[in-house]
């Protein structure tokens, strides 16, 4: 059974659906209409995370899916997070068609809030072929349809440089709505792209040590971290995509897919701690017969981590795995 969709399931709130909002004013989704912030409401909890870390005491984040338990492809929002993307003062999303929940629900919302989209800020978005993202036409988007891109990966918060161009814009937006205190969203910015930096570098030593090892992911989640580290993605794309898109894997790519891991070319196996399926269960277990280590990486923020800690982490990882 494919283990995944990306249909998502659209409130209408009207009738006596407004009035059960109405009542829901006293809920936790008061975060995004406090007044003693910026109300930021984000996709997902990286997006929030990253929020609180530029905007400090004068924003109040909320993320519509927050849990490692939760599949953004496949999240159905209800009418309280409705509730939540109108009273918004700004929104976060992916875009690229990973999270196009938040884009149903500003339109249902009628939110008019300024939008950051995150995959706008990478080199590889269509949009910004040939120019750096920070160039022209790389700031907020007024909700526009961000559907899925063919041959784009849209996990663009696993490559540091753009999620650093995105703090960047995000700087600037609070500073729009909140000009008194723009130079400590700067300054924010700025400790944060340092972070980035020391990303990146720790990256730059594992290729330095470690490039053109060859790695198997399940999915094409954390392929802008591999390619940064200068390592190679050996996974036949059929799989990758087969599972990303819950659909079977076909038993002549599972059979590649297990041959390949038998070759002993591969170095690392990487899988999506929150989602699997038949086909990623085989492939650890090769993996494990095989002295292979495999290692895991999640879609939304774990608990207690910030977005600079979990990248370090995730990084430290890959690193410790490529040693064995």
């Amino acid at each position: 059974m494919p283990r995944r969709t990306r249909a998502f399931t659209l409130l209408a709130v009207t009738g006596a659906a407004a009035f059960v909002l109405a009542g829901c004013a006293s809920s936790g989704t008061d975060a995004a209409a406090s007044a003693d912030g910026i109300a930021v409401v984000a996709s997902t909890n990286v997006y929030a995370q990253i929020a609180e870390e530029i905007g400090g005491e004068f924003v109040d984040a909320t993320a519509i899916v927050s849990s490692t338990g939760q599949d953004p492809h496949s999240f159905e929002p209800s009418a309280r997070d409705q509730l939540t993307v109108q009273r918004a003062d700004l929104i976060m999303e992916n875009g690229g068609g990973y999270d196009a929940f938040i884009d149903a629900l500003i339109e249902s919302s009628g939110s008019e809030a300024p939008v950051i989209t995150a995959v706008e800020f990478s080199h590889d978005w269509p949009d910004n072929a040939g120019h750096d993202a920070e160039s022209e036409g790389a700031h907020t988007d007024e909700h526009g349809d961000h559907a899925h891109v063919e041959g784009f990966n849209e996990h663009v918060w696993y490559d540091p440089h753009t999620v650093e161009h995105l703090a960047d814009e995000l700087a600037h937006e609070l500073s729009e709505l909140l000009p008194e205190h723009a130079a400590t969203f700067e300054a924010n910015a700025e400790a944060f792209a340092t972070g980035a930096a020391d990303l990146e570098a720790a990256l730059t030593e594992i290729d330095a040590a470690h490039a053109g090892a060859e790695v198997f992911v399940t999915e094409p989640v954390p392929l802008y971290l591999i390619t940064s580290a200068g390592l190679v993605n050996a996974t036949p794309d059929a799989f990758s995509e087969a599972v990303e898109e819950g659909q079977d894997v076909s038993p002549s790519t599972l059979l590649d897919s297990l041959d390949l891991l038998r070759s002993g070319e591969v170095s690392v196996v990487i899988v999506n701690s929150q989602t699997g399926g038949a086909e990623t269960t085989e492939v650890i277990s090769e993996a494990d017969a095989e002295g292979i280590p495999v290692i895991e990486f999640s879609e939304t923020l774990p608990d207690g981590q910030t977005y600079l800690s979990w990248m370090k982490a995730n990084i430290e990882a890959l690193a410790g795995a490529l040693e064995k």
